[in-house]
């Protein structure tokens, strides 16, 4: 296929984008931008979270991963389920109890300012490494389809995605995101059906069929019970847990969305329909993967893992699959993107700057220096995805999994500590803590075969990164109990 002609639906997709943000970003000010006005419709939200929990290292990671791990990766989901739960009806009744704009503010309140300004800069280096790593498979994707047939250098196409992502982010923020990511979201389920509906048209078979297939191929296992192995399922199930816990429930991108909905009965509406669907999508992902194998052995194509979706989706696919297929891609990238940059400008104004706090600025002035932090993030994306480029990592799904266990552990710590005990912490030493924690959990995972023989470590090293934590608070904890 032309990669003009794919070109041109990708502008024509921005533009609508950038039609919605229009109508949605006028008459926008600092509190739109940050909170959507708390006046976001919990259905729109629920559904352009999908978009946003799912990215396009979902899109491309999940499917790729069944050759190797076939449907293990729903263990981890029906974990989020029981996430999703702690979060509607633990997390977000504190959220509104206390009217947070920053979700970081309740550590200032709860331990008190070191502990809430080390919150926040562990979303930050969170966020952006997690955002930074699923921009970087979607451009490479779009660059080897696309970019590469105009002789566009890989730094300009980060740079024109950024570009856009900032064209329609800039001025209405959460307001806009809402509607664009229901738009991003259903752009991308509905190319997931389409790619999945084809490949059984090719295959001649029907659904059932098609799951006794990949059953026969060993694809289609769910549940691992060897507790030695870092797939077992227990561990996985809990550590999916736990993930969604603190990369949702003490993230301030996905937050920032369910605090922009009026109520908190609706925003637990939201965080609990959208979990259903999740895992719904999720196994659907993973029954496109593995279509895909089935697939890609009849047309003996040899790619395997992030690679297999593109490949045969934009070579051996009809054009209208392909041009399909570009779209749901970038549908997937947006909402991941746009949402990361948007609540990475919020956490650092309210709580790095705190400009929110300060009475000598203005209204304008606020604006313009969220303006240039937005900007700002903008540049450090581009210096991050470059940087993945250089690591080329084989599969995104593991990397980012694992960036997640090492820089969300000290927050899960926290929040644990400060929501379970009473206990007051000598703030000045919760850096530390928060630092030596994953220092310490880096050395037990580069030794693990050293320290534990055959027992691996998987996915539970967040929460073993979180324990480490939150023992560290106990030790340095004064006699004074929790204000209340």
């Amino acid at each position: 296929m032309s990669p003009l002609f794919l070109f041109s639906f990708v502008v024509a997709y921005f533009l609508i984008l950038l039609t919605v943000a229009w109508y949605t970003g006028k008459n926008s000010d600092n509190h739109s931008f940050f909170i959507g006005n708390k006046n976001s419709n919990w259905m729109l939200v629920a559904f352009g979270m999908v978009g946003t929990s799912l990215s396009g290292v979902t899109f491309v990671s999940v499917p790729g991963a069944v050759a190797k791990e076939s449907f293990a990766y729903f263990q981890i989901t029906i974990g989020y389920l029981f996430g999703y739960l702690m979060i509607a009806y633990v997390l977000l009744p504190l959220y509104y109890r206390l009217n947070l704009t920053s979700i970081y503010n309740y550590l200032s309140t709860r331990l008190g300012y070191n502990s809430y300004k080390t919150g926040s800069s562990f979303f930050i280096l969170s966020r952006v490494l997690g955002a930074t790593a699923r921009l970087y498979l979607v451009v490479n994707i779009l660059q080897e389809a696309i970019l590469d047939s105009f002789h566009i250098p890989f730094w300009a196409t980060t740079l024109i995605i950024l570009a856009m992502i900032l064209l329609y982010t800039y001025e209405g923020g959460v307001k806009t995101i809402v509607y664009t990511d229901t738009l991003q979201t259903s752009c991308m389920l509905l190319g997931l059906v389409i790619c999945v509906i084809y490949i059984l048209n090719q295959l001649n078979m029907g659904f059932g069929e098609s799951l006794q297939a990949m059953s026969n191929k060993g694809y289609s296992t769910i549940f691992v019970t060897d507790p030695n192995s870092k797939l077992f399922f227990l561990k996985q199930i809990l550590a999916g847990a736990f993930i969604t816990v603190t990369m949702t429930g003490m993230d301030q991108e996905m937050m920032q969305k369910n605090i922009s909905v009026k109520t908190l009965k609706d925003s637990q509406k939201n965080v609990i329909s959208m979990a259903i669907v999740l895992m719904t999508v999720i196994l659907i992902f993973l029954f496109l993967g593995g279509l895909l194998y089935m697939y890609a052995d009849t047309l003996q194509v040899t790619a395997v893992g992030d690679k297999i979706f593109p490949t045969i989706a934009l070579q051996h696919m009809p054009p209208f699959v392909s041009v399909i297929f570009i779209i749901a891609l970038i549908s997937a990238l947006f909402p991941s993107a746009d949402g990361a940059i948007t609540a990475l400008t919020s956490s650092f104004c309210i709580d790095i700057l705190g400009i929110q706090r300060r009475t000598d600025l203005s209204e304008a002035q606020q604006k313009k220096i969220r303006q240039r932090v937005h900007l700002g993030f903008a540049g450090i994306f581009l210096l991050f995805v470059m940087v993945f480029k250089w690591i080329n990592d084989p599969s995104m799904i593991g990397l980012l999994l694992k960036i997640a266990a090492y820089t969300y552990g000290p927050l899960l710590g926290l929040f644990t500590f400060g929501i379970l005990t009473k206990k007051m912490v000598n703030d000045r030493l919760v850096p530390y803590i928060c630092i030596a924690a994953p220092l310490i959990c880096f050395f037990l995972d580069k030794y693990q075969k050293l320290l534990f023989g055959s027992f691996e470590l998987g996915l539970e090293l967040l929460i073993i990164n979180g324990t480490i934590t939150f023992i560290g608070l106990m030790l340095i904890t004064k006699k004074s109990t929790a204000r209340a």
